[in-house]
């Protein structure tokens, strides 16, 4: 996968170049994806002053993403607005 240069979008036919503005690329991923009870906290400060944060929540909704931290939510919280949308 092409994360890119933050700053510089290029269009692609999948629609992911919001990828290469998002903060967590530029990030330690594994704040994204702790382990089983670990601390979502960083990840989601860092989510909160990214740019494409709604993108990224909007392709973790729309590809059933079942794991990590993404627009700022965690699994549960995607799950839980999923349900409050229908």
């Amino acid at each position: 996968m092409f994360l890119g240069t933050p700053g510089i979008r290029r269009d692609d036919e999948e629609g992911l170049s919001w990828q290469s503005d998002a903060l967590c690329a530029q990030t330690d991923p594994e704040a994204f994806f702790p382990e089983k009870g670990g601390s979502t906290r960083e990840a989601k400060r860092i989510c909160e002053g990214c740019e494409v944060r709604s993108e990224c929540l909007e392709y973790a909704l729309e590809n059933d993403e079942r794991f990590g931290i993404w627009g700022g939510l965690s699994e549960r919280e995607r799950r839980k607005l999923r349900r409050e949308a229908i």
